[in-house]
């Protein structure tokens, strides 16, 4: 069928490793959301979180209401967040949220992606001072005046707002700010794409490109774990 086919198929399974990868993601947020706050969207801001996420990625609503079932059965896996930081090569801070419900075997797991690419597994606290946990929400533009809006979410929290590379307005509010930013958007029938809380490098490296590489391959391999959920960094 030839190499065009090749590249084809080659691409089309990326696409739906990244999409299963998304699903597992969610559904891990899902159940350590409903473990949390019990499994009413209405009462549990957090569900409601991760139910906008699995909209946002076109994870099929069947999907989302077997990860709510799961996570309220007698069999259901307990998943605890443990959060690891370290160095990539050349100076470039990582840190890597994950969602477990073996932490030795993910710290082990952790440690040997850093050691395998030139990083160095580090202590809690050696590079969380480098990120600011904010709150990050991505909602349709539907010709929105920017500067009206911002006007009105400012007493939510807002502290920044923007456009990315698809045209969707971005809102960053402080991680204290999230919960009043959400139900800011909800009492305007806002229904955000994507609400997730990031963080922000206040400092970055910049590196040339054979250098960048061997971050990236990193950053690659962390993100392929199982049992990772998002990993952060301050390359440029």
């Amino acid at each position: 069928m030839g190499r065009i086919f090749e590249v084809r198929k080659a691409t089309m399974f990326a696409r739906w490793d990244r999409m299963a990868k998304q699903f597992t993601r969610i559904g891990k947020d899902i159940a350590i959301a409903v473990k949390g706050g019990g499994p009413d969207p209405e009462n549990n801001p957090a569900l409601r979180r991760c139910i906008a996420n699995a909209k946002g990625v076109n994870m099929p609503k069947d999907r989302v209401e077997a990860a709510i079932k799961r996570a309220m059965g007698k069999d259901k896996t307990d998943y605890e967040e443990v959060v690891y930081e370290g160095y990539a090569p050349h100076g470039v801070a990582v840190m890597v949220e994950t969602a477990t419900d073996n932490t030795t075997r993910t710290v082990a797991n952790v440690r040997m992606h850093f050691n395998k690419e030139g990083g160095t597994l580090g202590n809690s606290g050696s590079v969380g001072f480098i990120f600011n946990r904010t709150g990050v929400f991505k909602i349709k533009n539907e010709g929105q005046n920017l500067e009206d809006l911002e006007l009105e979410l400012i007493d939510a929290g807002l502290e920044e707002i923007g456009e990315d590379s698809e045209g969707n307005i971005v809102l960053h509010t402080p991680f204290t700010e999230f919960g009043n930013m959400s139900k800011a958007l909800e009492e305007r029938n806002i229904i955000p794409i994507s609400a997730e809380l990031q963080r922000i490098p206040t400092t970055t490296v910049e590196l040339n490109e054979e250098q960048a590489k061997e971050v990236l391959t990193l950053i690659d391999r962390l993100e392929q774990d199982d049992d990772v959920q998002q990993v952060f960094h301050n390359l440029r």
